[in-house]
């Protein structure tokens, strides 16, 4: 307990799955929560529920895709709690059908790094203006960017978050800002529970299982949670620009 004590912690998509499941433990851990997500009635949820077990939580609905709003995201954050320490880049979409990359449209393209690359991105950019030695980013990426298993522009996407996580290590280091990803494998969540099995791509579906147990357990939204708190606590203070992934051994 408390290993977030007087820490003020912003999340993005924090309004269910994996992003809710961080804001909920960092709460439990002591932290201020900065919570953030287009859908502000899916927020102000988890907001009530982390007051109703005695945590303290900041709803900022933010669509990331927007050029201004990771910028005022973390203005109000300052203005709230007076300072960042941690910054969780957890807000993603998806594209439906796991199209290959002779297969995939530039409309999904555009959507899916508008959000997961460039929003990832501007909410650094920001939010590094604001933070001081000590300070933690951790963005959750995904096994699709470290192993190539996915759609193609989702692929592209959190393959570009990889290396900017990398690069920001490098560009802070001096400065005493961590920066690291966790890469979950397959992963229960509302947003991958949407997914039509009609719809996906059938080739990159068997070259996929030809490369990975697809009888592993998914990883579930805690599971997710715990590793990105020891990354965001100073119990990891001397890990920067690394990228774990989380998917119990199924891509080894």
């Amino acid at each position: 307990m408390n290993r977030l004590a007087d820490k003020v912690a912003v999340v993005t998509g924090a309004n269910s799955g994996v992003g809710a499941a961080i804001a909920k433990l960092f709460a439990a851990e002591g932290a201020k929560v900065v919570m953030s997500a287009r859908r502000a009635a899916a927020l102000e949820e988890v907001a009530a529920q982390i007051a109703e077990a005695g945590g303290e939580a900041y709803v900022v609905p933010t669509d990331i895709s927007k050029p201004e709003d990771p910028e005022n995201l973390m203005a109000a954050a300052v203005e709230k709690y007076g300072k960042i320490d941690i910054l969780v880049n957890n807000a993603g979409v998806l594209e439906a059908g796991l199209k290959p990359i002779d297969r995939y449209t530039d409309e999904d393209l555009d959507r899916i790094v508008e959000t997961n690359q460039k929003g990832t991105m501007r909410c650094m950019r920001a939010a590094t203006k604001r933070m001081t030695s000590g300070a933690s980013i951790v963005n959750v990426a995904s096994i699709a960017g470290e192993r190539g298993c996915g759609g193609a522009a989702y692929v592209s996407s959190k393959a570009a978050v990889i290396g900017v996580t990398k690069h920001t290590a490098l560009r802070f280091q001096v400065a005493g800002i961590r920066c690291n990803a966790v890469c979950p494998g397959n992963i229960v969540t509302p947003m991958t529970a949407g997914m039509d099995p009609a719809t996906l791509d059938q080739d990159m579906i068997g070259a996929m299982a030809m490369h990975s147990n697809m009888q592993t357990q998914p990883c579930q939204p805690e599971d997710v949670a715990n590793i990105v708190l020891f990354l965001a606590s100073d119990e990891s203070r001397a890990i920067t620009g690394q990228i774990i992934v989380s998917d119990f051994g199924s891509m080894l």
